[in-house]
């Protein structure tokens, strides 16, 4: 049966390899993104030809009256939510916490806490069968970061991957009995844009080779998996943390 997702930061990275094996399904992808806007409309088109449908969603996840449209948008074109991948994050450049500035904080913990519990909560609100939804999944991405704590690097980012997989836990309770199942996933060192940015573009192959598998991982691994939390095979699964890093 058709889906209607949304996929958060849904332009690149793992975010897009989830948009392509969705389209390869025959489901409805809502494409998130906040600057990329060539990137989103290439998703959009790899998606239409593997066989789905796709709206790119122009959207901060951390600015309230932007997840409201873009869950409005996506269900005025589509239908009916049918599951929200919570994938939007960013990373900032190495250093150690006591370097960091408030500026730095807000920017990462806007985006990767703030950002993923509004989009969680809005799911939730359209989703749960006790207010009229039918319904569904949320996957949220969290980081093999959390269980590591990336000292000297990215604690910031740690910390609020941290938040996402106690988040995943709390919602799948309250939850569950309104007919949603959330689940996380925690992806190790993948081979995306995100390093890049973070200013380290070889991080992921540099540290990926002292893995118990020796390489780093690909996005579309990680898109595997959680297309199967979001399928109807994962039908008794919640709040599931799933780890995708290649034994590290």
């Amino acid at each position: 049966m058709s889906k209607v997702i949304l996929i958060t930061g849904g332009s690149r990275g793992i975010g897009r390899a989830v948009g392509r094996l969705a389209g390869a399904r025959g489901w409805r992808v809502g494409v998130n993104y906040t600057q990329h806007e060539g990137a989103a409309h290439d998703t959009v088109a790899e998606i239409e030809q593997l066989g789905g449908q796709a709206l790119a969603l122009r959207g901060d996840v951390g600015v309230e009256a932007d997840v409201l449209a873009m869950f409005d948008a996506l269900e005025h074109a589509f239908g009916p939510l049918d599951a929200l991948v919570n994938n939007a994050g960013i990373v900032a450049a190495p250093s150690k916490l006591a370097d960091m500035t408030l500026a730095r904080l807000r920017q990462v913990f806007d985006t990767n806490i703030l950002g993923a519990v509004l989009c969680a909560r809005e799911a939730a609100r359209r989703l749960s069968t006790s207010r009229g939804g039918r319904g569904g999944v949320i996957v949220n991405l969290s980081s093999a970061a959390a269980r590591l704590g990336s000292p000297n690097e990215y604690v910031d980012y740690a910390s609020s991957k941290g938040a996402i997989d106690t988040l995943t836990l709390g919602l799948a309770k309250e939850l569950g009995p309104d007919g949603v199942r959330v689940n996380a996933i925690r992806p190790g060192l993948i081979d995306t844009e995100i390093h890049a940015s973070g200013g380290q573009p070889d991080r992921a192959a540099r540290l990926g080779a002292g893995t118990p598998l020796g390489r780093a991982g690909r996005a579309e691994e990680v898109a595997e998996a959680v297309i199967w939390l979001l399928s109807d095979a994962a039908s008794y699964v919640t709040g599931a943390v799933l780890d995708v890093a290649g034994g590290r």
